[in-house]
């Protein structure tokens, strides 16, 4: 039964985004694309989720609704991303490769510093799952989790207490607790287990291989340091336990909470499409499916943390004016309008509401 339960949670955690980033493919066409198809895939149904999950707790929904809606959402997403990847195949070409690695780099030296890369990541993922620990906040996030479940119900009960209580605006339109409890719900698995091991796992990889993507752009004529980029990363992330606050620890220690996957996740990512978006405008070929896919990274913001929503917006507006004066494309203020819209509803619904 365990081992039925983990294929189904590798399944729902890997494969299903990467098919879902089909969509999403020509974005990102460089370096080892299956990586941010991974990642564009699952931002994707992170953005489908707080559409969906959002509406029915303000309309106190139940659990099931959402996890019927989520349900058929990913299938619909998944299924055209893998068309999609298919009919490109069938045509000759390639949808994705692994990494884009050039053999003029490779050498011993390259080699080892990718091997040591490899067994501090090994550490730090086994270390994630063996010295879980009960971190504060998680008599509130993990508790929603559970009761969520167990309830039926969404943000309806205290978590400390299990009584009833009115509408919490600053989680309920934040839901990540619920998005693991639906994994927990497909998966079988305790919503305790997923959100202090499996998520963790998951997503520690995620954010490093959102650092590889950066490092390729960063580093594009000079790919032989990119192994020194990503140990340097690594060596910030084991050391950045100054603060119980900080970006680093809350990767380590709270990495299913929502704030953490903001941090770590969802900025980092939001600065690679950026970097994205100005290769193409130099190259006069951005296209619509970059802007789908910022304004879904958006939305994602808004269901990790309500303060995502203005952290992302400001970060957008600063560097849309950046392009603005430096390429002179005013008609970005239009894409960038959109990907606001909806962490700006989501902003006015915490006013209203709170």
């Amino acid at each position: 039964m365990l081992a039925v339960q983990i294929l189904l949670i590798g399944i729902i955690m890997f494969i299903v985004p990467v098919m879902a980033g089909g969509f999403f493919y020509k974005v990102e066409k460089s370096f080892g694309n299956i990586l941010f198809m991974w990642i564009s895939g699952q931002i994707m149904l992170w953005a489908g989720f707080q559409c969906i999950c959002v509406p029915v707790i303000l309309r106190w929904g139940s659990f099931g609704d959402v996890k019927k809606l989520f349900l058929g959402f990913t299938a619909v997403l998944a299924v055209g991303g893998a068309i999609i990847c298919a009919l490109r195949s069938l045509k000759g070409r390639k949808a994705y490769k692994l990494v884009g690695c050039n053999k003029h780099y490779i050498n011993r030296q390259y080699i080892v510093l990718w091997g040591i890369f490899a067994v501090l990541l090994l550490t730090q993922l086994i270390l994630t799952g063996v010295m879980a620990y009960e971190e504060g906040d998680d008599a509130f996030y993990v508790a929603i989790s559970t009761i969520t479940i167990d309830a039926e119900t969404m943000y309806s009960k205290l978590p400390y207490t299990g009584g009833t209580t009115g509408m919490d605006a600053r989680h309920g339109l934040a839901p990540f607790p619920v998005w693991i409890s639906v994994l927990a719900s497909l998966s079988g698995l305790p919503a305790t287990t997923v959100a202090h091991i499996v998520v963790p796992i998951v997503l520690i990889i995620m954010a490093y291989a959102i650092f590889y993507l950066v490092g390729c752009h960063l580093l594009e004529k000079h790919r032989a340091y990119l192994p020194y980029f990503m140990l340097l990363v690594e060596v910030m992330v084991l050391f950045g336990g100054y603060s119980l606050y900080s970006a680093e620890n809350f990767l380590l220690v709270r990495t299913s909470q929502g704030k953490a996957v903001l941090a770590n996740l969802v900025i980092p990512f939001l600065f690679l499409l950026f970097i994205l978006l100005m290769e193409k405008i130099q190259k006069k070929e951005w296209t619509a499916d970059i802007w789908i896919l910022l304004t879904s990274t958006m939305i994602t913001a808004c269901l990790c943390s309500t303060l995502g929503a203005l952290l992302a917006c400001m970060l957008l507006g600063i560097v849309g004016l950046c392009i603005m004066v430096c390429y002179r494309k005013w008609n970005v203020l239009i894409g960038m309008a959109f990907s606001c819209a909806v962490p700006v509803c989501v902003a006015a619904l915490y006013f209203v509401l709170g």
